[in-house]
């Protein structure tokens, strides 16, 4: 199907304006001869690669070339290869607003130059290498003149006038600055109706109060009969109300949605050019595109779908040789694919590639500085590949204009958590390729929100954060290194009271409940519980940002990513997830933190389960008995690390990708070094025939998750090894 890339071209020079304002507040103080900061060069970078990536996508080849040479030399700045200089500031400026011309004209671009200026390209490239310009032994070619005006009719010739055509049409063009004014009014009259509804709750308490008065001052009775007459006309009023505002914020939303297809199209179409641009060849293949999105949503995930695309094509995706040589067809495929996922839209990206190199990402992450080198043997699999997330990251060794500027994923997940509210999950299969799974909601201007409450004041989560509510009996769960821990859906699920993770007291005198509410909230492959005090509403609400002074204060910034106003005019705190989880995670550390390092001559455990919940809760669990703990999140990995190192004993889970715990016990049997070795299995498996399979293959013990006790592990591992 043939791309239609004049919608696009409007919408290009609109954002580009807002790239090259950032661009030239970076410069001007360069020109200045203000020091600028990190930040501010990383800034100017991504303006600078934004641009250029967005009109390759056009095939505006003008201004991606003129914008990756200033990428060059802003990328040399950033490195400290250059110092920065009026001068040189100068010299920035001018491709800058020789870019400023050249946007400014590309809602038309067969008036475009063919070539970009010759003569400004070779002074930025004598500032990013000084011995690459004498190096060239040819210059680019000379911009060719504009077209020339249209000749004049002869004299005495008559022109035909245009005809007007006045015929009403189906569409009207409306500005996006009004169009967002709607949305914001919209939001507001949204924020109201919760007020309404809250006077009609003290209307009807007060009903009820004055209900009771009338067995004392029966010559009330007729008072009261009106005042309850008006409260049900006022419910009603209320009620209609509601349904007018529900349906005027459909549609109102409805004027500002977009279909996935207008980003799904063009990054296809990038990715193809992309893969024979690097000698590859590449199929991508959209689907979902019908799903429609809120436009902010839609401008801003473009990025990092073009980041994930460059990344899948360069990273994932082989060279055709390679490829035969691996069994594979020398087509490699890439699918983008969309779905409705509960209050949002989950985006994959798929490719049948090589998968993560882990150890390369390893390793340029201890050259890197990011990863201290006796740390990096402790890490696992779903820990480095977080890894490529890390500003400034990447594994490319030769920079192009693909890769290997240390920009893209450290882009995404800023863009995808913490702008859009969202997350982002990668998982992989060595030499089958990777996955990523990106979750946004659908609009930002009304999400779904859960406010409940926890120390004796209201909080908010969004709601594709949270994956169920269940009420436990706290005398039922399980205590795993000191922490409540409760069996679900066969893994372990840590669990931590909200209030106390918050550092706020709990109400004098207020009874714990015996079966408290838990909120289940999950980020990629990580899930936490939080014990709170109750579930006060769920409903569409207008989510606003924290003001700037609020976002640099530690941990309000972190913790919290915006505030909604419930009826009664109270600003709630819209809690972030991952960043719950991040500080859960840092609690439940800190008695490990603090206790003594078990020392090199105790017993080495290898613990293998695909779930992270349940590895790293068995890995606190051991570790703080002394054990020295290996993870492996599946059997492949186990059975590997096994053959390169020896273990004093396994605990291994049955249901797990590419080699089962079954399988894995049968082949460390057939090993001499793992003849005599424990194994014990912890599953949710607890048929009597999987008892004895466990047993058959060579297990030493086989624990039953939901029978699992903090002392159940333990005790049997000193029973078997001491």
């Amino acid at each position: 199907m043939a791309i239609d890339l004049q919608r696009f071209l409007q919408r290009f020079v609109t954002e580009s304006h807002g790239h090259l304002g950032e661009l030239e507040a970076q410069l001007s103080a360069m020109a200045r001869d203000e020091p600028l900061g990190r930040d501010e060069l990383d800034a100017a970078f991504r303006a600078a690669h934004t641009i250029k990536g967005s009109a390759r996508m056009l095939k505006l080849g003008v201004i991606a070339e003129t914008a990756h040479a200033l990428e060059d030399v802003l990328g040399a700045l950033r490195e400290g290869h250059l110092a920065p200089s009026p001068e040189l500031a100068a010299t920035l400026l001018e491709c800058h607003d020789a870019i400023g011309d050249l946007v400014a004209a590309a809602t038309t671009p067969e008036q475009l130059p063919a070539h970009p200026d010759s003569a400004l390209l070779a002074r930025l490239l004598e500032h990013a290498t000084p011995t690459a310009a004498a190096a060239q032994t040819h210059a680019a070619p000379a911009p060719e003149p504009p077209p020339a005006p249209p000749a004049p009719a002869p004299p005495g010739e008559a022109r035909t006038p245009p005809r007007l055509d006045l015929r009403p049409t189906e569409t009207v063009r409306v500005g996006l600055d009004k169009l967002d004014g709607l949305i914001r009014l919209m939001g507001e009259l949204i924020a109201t109706q919760g007020r309404y509804r809250q006077r009609l709750l003290e209307a009807r308490a007060l009903d009820v109060e004055l209900a009771r008065l009338l067995e004392d001052h029966p010559a009330l009775a007729e008072h009261v009969a009106g005042r309850q007459r008006f409260t049900r006309a006022l419910r009603d009023l209320v009620q209609e109300q509601e349904r007018l505002t529900s349906e005027l914020g459909d549609c109102a939303l409805g004027l500002r949605m977009l279909p996935l297809a207008t980003l799904f199209e063009p990054i296809a179409r990038i990715a193809r050019e992309q893969g024979r641009a690097l000698g590859k060849q590449v199929d991508c293949h959209a689907s979902g595109g019908e799903i429609e999105l809120d436009r902010h949503i839609v401008e801003r995930l473009g990025d990092a779908l073009v980041h994930l695309l460059s990344n899948a094509v360069d990273h994932g995706i082989e060279s055709p040789e390679a490829r035969r040589g691996a069994g594979k067809p020398a087509l490699g495929r890439i699918e983008i694919s969309a779905r409705k996922d509960g209050a949002g839209v989950a985006i994959d990206i798929r490719d049948d590639g090589r998968g993560l190199d882990r150890a390369r990402i390893l390793e340029r992450a201890v050259r890197q500085g990011l990863v201290e080198p006796e740390q990096a043997t402790t890490l696992e699999p779903t820990q480095i590949a977080e890894l490529i997330f890390r500003p400034g990251f990447s594994t490319s060794e030769l920079v192009t204009e693909v890769s290997g500027r240390g920009v893209g994923m450290d882009v995404v997940r800023r863009t995808v958590v913490e702008e859009l509210h969202g997350t982002i999950a990668v998982t992989d299969t060595p030499g089958q390729g990777t996955r990523l799974t990106l979750k946004v909601p659908l609009s930002l201007a009304l999400m779904r929100v859960l406010l409940f409450e926890a120390g004796g004041r209201v909080f908010a989560l969004t709601a594709q954060h949270v994956e169920r509510l269940i009420r436990v009996a706290l005398d039922t769960t399980l205590q795993v290194a000191g922490q409540p821990t409760l069996t679900l859906d066969g893994t372990c699920l840590p669990l931590i009271t909200l209030s106390a993770l918050l550092g706020l007291e709990r109400e004098t005198g207020a009874p714990s409940p015996p079966a408290p509410l838990i909120i289940v909230i999950g980020t990629a492959r990580a899930k936490l519980g939080l014990i709170v005090d109750r579930l006060v509403d769920e409903r569409d609400m207008v989510i606003k940002p924290l003001p700037a002074h609020m976002r640099a204060l530690a941990p309000v910034g972190e913790l919290v990513g915006g505030f909604v106003t419930t009826g009664d005019e109270t600003l709630v705190s819209v809690l972030q997830a991952p960043a719950l989880l991040a500080a859960a995670r840092l609690e439940a550390d800190a008695p490990a933190r603090d206790a003594t390092t078990a020392p090199a001559s105790a017993h080495h455990v290898l613990v293998v389960d695909d779930s992270l919940n349940t590895r790293e809760i068995e890995r606190d669990l051991l570790e703080s008995s002394g054990y020295r703990v290996t993870l492996a999140e599946d059997g492949l990995e186990a059975l590997d690390k096994a053959q390169r190192q020896r273990f004093d004993a396994v605990v291994s889970d049955v249901e797990m990708p590419g080699l089962d715990g079954f399988s894995l016990t049968a082949r460390l049997r057939e090993n001499s070094d793992y003849r005599t070795t424990p194994i014990v299995i912890v599953t949710s498996r607890a048929d009597e025939a999987d008892r004895r399979r466990g047993i058959e293959v060579g297990a030493n013990a086989y624990i039953v998750k939901g029978d699992f006790a903090q002392s159940s592990l333990v005790d049997t591992l000193r029973g078997l090894i001491g």
